[in-house]
C-alpha cells in the first residue's frame, strides 16, 4: 500500500533541499549582517499560550492535542509567543536591545492553497527593548536588504507601511468600542480578499452604517490627506509622528523612494500589534503578502512579563519561492551540484588505495566520492573506465583521480582535469601536501 504525503506538506528531495537551504542560508546571512543573533524554541507549546494573544485566525488554525499527562498542547503556528516566553524568563539578564532571529518550521491547520501550506518555514527577526521608531525602520531595512540581495527590485515588490496605533486611535474617535476593535482589525485585514459589497455589508453589520462609512473613508486616504484632514488628538498625533519619522529614517537608509509606500489598507490580523505595521507585496498583486510585521509593545506583558517595547517581522518560504521562480531568479542563484574529486580504481589492486585516499581528502575538507561497486564487489570485474568518467561528469567533479595498484604502491596517482580533459601523473605525497596546487 502506497501512503501519500499529508496534504499541505512538502517532500524535500535533494534538488528541493538545495533550494530550501539557499533560501534559509540567505535569511541567516542577512540577519547576521544586520546584527541579529539566532535563537529557537520547542516545536510545541501549551495550547493556552496561543489562545492568549495570537489572534482569532491563528487560534482557529492550530494543530492541538493532549499529551500522556492530559495536558493541552499545540504545534507552533508562529514563534513570536515562544519568543515572548523565552525573553520573559530571562528579562533581567538579557542586555537590551535584544536583536534575535529564528528560522522555525511552523504548522497551521488551514486549507492549502497557492503560497499557503499547512507546514512551512519562516524567517523571524525581532528587536525587543527599544522604543525608538529606528527599531521599526531597521526591521524593514533588514527585510529589504535580504529581498534586494536575492534579486528582487522595486519593479518586483513594494513595502506597504501603515500604523495600527493610528487606526486604533481613529476607530476610537469614530466611536468604536474597545471590544469591537479586534473584530474590526480582522475584517479590515481581509478587505482585499472580499468582494467590495460583501466587505461593506459585513462592516456595517459590525459597527453600524454611520461608523462604517467613516472607516471606509479613512482607509482610502493618502498620508498627506491624513495629515491635512484628520482631527488630531494626542494618540493620533503620536502615531502620525512615528510614521513621519519612520519614513525619514527609511529615506536615510535609501530604500523609501524605491521600495516603500504608505498604504492605509495594511492592518495585520494578529491581535498583538500596537504601532507601525507593514507587509511586502509583489507589484502585480497576484500573490499573498511575502512577509509582514510591526510593533507589538504589549506582548511580553500579556505573557506575564513587564511592559517592554518590541517590533519584528515574519517571512514564509512558500510565497517567496513562488515569486522568485516566477521572476526567473532561482536558476541564476542556486549553485550547481559540485564535487572536488571522483576517485576511480582502475584495477583490482587500486581499491585499497582509493579508500585510503578518499579518507585523507575528506579529512582535509574536500568533497570526495568513489564508485561503490568497485569496493563492494572487488572480486568481480571492475566497471569500465568510460562509465566511471561519465559518473564523474554527472557529479560535476573538478578532477577524477585514477588509481592502479602498481602506481599507488610506487607513490603516484593519475589526475584528470574534467574541464580540460588533461591527465597527468603526480606524486601522491606532494599531492596530499597541497592538493590545490595541482
Amino acid at each position: 500500500m502506497k501512503i501519500p504525503p499529508v496534504k499541505g506538506t512538502r517532500d524535500f528531495y535533494p534538488e528541493e533541499m538545495a533550494l530550501h537551504n539557499w533560501i534559509v542560508d540567505g535569511w541567516k546571512k542577512a540577519s547576521i549582517r544586520n546584527g541579529f543573533e539566532e535563537y529557537d524554541g520547542p516545536i510545541f507549546e501549551y495550547l493556552q499560550m496561543y489562545q492568549v494573544k495570537s489572534g482569532e485566525e491563528i487560534v482557529e488554525q492550530l494543530f492541538s492535542f493532549k499529551d500522556r499527562g492530559d495536558r493541552d498542547l499545540a504545534i507552533r503556528p508562529e514563534i513570536t509567543p515562544t519568543l515572548a516566553r523565552m525573553v520573559n524568563q530571562k528579562i533581567n539578564a538579557l542586555p537590551k536591545p535584544i536583536k534575535w532571529f529564528s528560522l522555525p518550521r511552523l504548522c497551521r491547520a488551514e486549507r492549502p492553497q497557492k503560497g499557503r501550506l499547512r507546514e512551512f518555514f519562516q524567517w523571524n527577526i525581532d528587536i525587543i527593548g527599544e522604543d525608538s521608531v529606528l527599531a521599526d525602520a531597521e526591521v524593514i531595512f533588514t527585510t529589504v536588504d535580504y529581498l534586494r540581495e536575492v534579486g528582487l527590485t522595486p519593479k518586483d515588490i513594494k513595502v506597504k507601511i501603515s500604523s495600527r496605533k493610528l487606526l486604533s486611535a481613529v476607530l476610537k474617535q469614530i466611536g468604536i468600542s474597545e471590544e469591537k476593535l479586534n473584530p474590526v482589525y480582522v475584517l479590515l485585514d481581509k478587505k482585499s480578499k472580499l468582494p467590495k459589497d460583501v466587505f461593506a455589508e459585513t462592516l456595517k453589520e459590525l459597527v453600524g452604517e454611520g461608523s462604517s462609512g467613516q472607516i471606509i473613508e479613512f482607509m482610502g486616504k493618502s498620508f498627506e490627506e491624513l495629515l491635512r484632514t484628520t482631527k488630531i488628538n494626542t494618540e493620533i498625533n503620536d502615531a502620525l509622528s512615528e510614521l513621519t519619522n519612520c519614513m525619514y529614517l527609511l529615506n536615510q537608509m535609501e530604500i523609501w523612494n524605491e521600495y516603500c509606500v504608505f498604504d492605509q489598507s495594511i492592518v495585520r490580523g494578529l491581535a498583538y500589534y500596537t504601532g507601525i505595521v507593514f507587509e511586502v507585496h509583489d507589484i502585480q498583486g497576484d500573490l499573498r503578502a511575502i512577509c509582514g510585521g510591526g510593533r507589538y509593545d504589549n506582548l511580553l506583558r500579556d505573557f506575564g512579563g513587564p511592559v517592554v517595547s518590541a517590533t519584528g517581522m515574519g517571512m514564509g518560504d512558500c510565497v517567496l519561492e513562488i515569486l522568485l521562480r516566477e521572476k526567473g531568479l532561482l536558476d541564476k542563484k542556486i549553485p550547481a551540484k559540485s564535487l572536488d574529486y571522483f576517485i576511480v580504481p582502475i584495477n583490482d589492486g587500486g581499491w585499497d588505495g582509493a579508500i585510503n585516499l578518499m579518507a585523507q581528502l575528506r579529512k582535509r575538507g574536500f568533497k570526495t566520492i568513489f564508485p561503490y561497486e568497485t569496493v563492494l564487489f572487488s572480486d568481480h570485474e571492475i566497471s569500465n573506465l568510460a562509465k566511471q568518467l561519465r559518473r564523474a561528469s554527472e557529479q560535476n567533479a573538478k578532477y577524477c583521480i585514477l588509481i592502479s595498484g602498481k602506481n599507488y604502491k610506487d607513490g603516484n596517482i593519475d589526475l584528470k582535469n574534467m574541464s580540460t580533459r588533461e591527465q597527468k601523473t603526480v606524486p601522491l605525497k606532494e599531492f596530499l601536501e597541497n592538493p590545490e596546487k595541482f
